[in-house]
């Protein structure tokens, strides 16, 4: 059997300026979202796996956000870290509908 998924509005799109993440609580999880350059939004675990640091306070740049700790390069696409680094964090389904943005969460 698939799993099913929760939905929860987060924001809207005119609340989200682009390149600037903003911390989303739901549950036990701590969430950054981002408003990317193109469009995108994207959601990932707001820790990055070396420090602890908190990435939603990293600077944005295409699909990566640098840990504002130790400038770890993570892609909030895949959740991975480049190389030298290793490590990845959670990433969480986005929906945009209607001008909301939803962040779907396993139920």
């Amino acid at each position: 059997m698939g799993t099913t998924l929760q939905r929860v509005k987060v924001a809207k799109v005119s609340e989200m300026p682009k390149n600037i993440g903003k911390t989303i609580k739901i549950g036990v999880n701590e969430i950054a979202l981002f408003h990317l350059e193109n469009g995108e939004f994207r959601a990932i675990e707001n820790r990055c796996p070396h420090k602890g640091g908190v990435l939603v306070e990293g600077i944005v740049s295409g699909d990566y956000v640098f840990c504002p700790m130790h400038d770890w390069k993570i892609s909030v696409v895949d959740g991975l870290v480049q190389k030298p680094d290793n490590g990845c964090v959670k990433t969480f389904q986005v929906e945009v509908e209607l001008e909301e943005v939803y962040i779907l969460l396993p139920s």
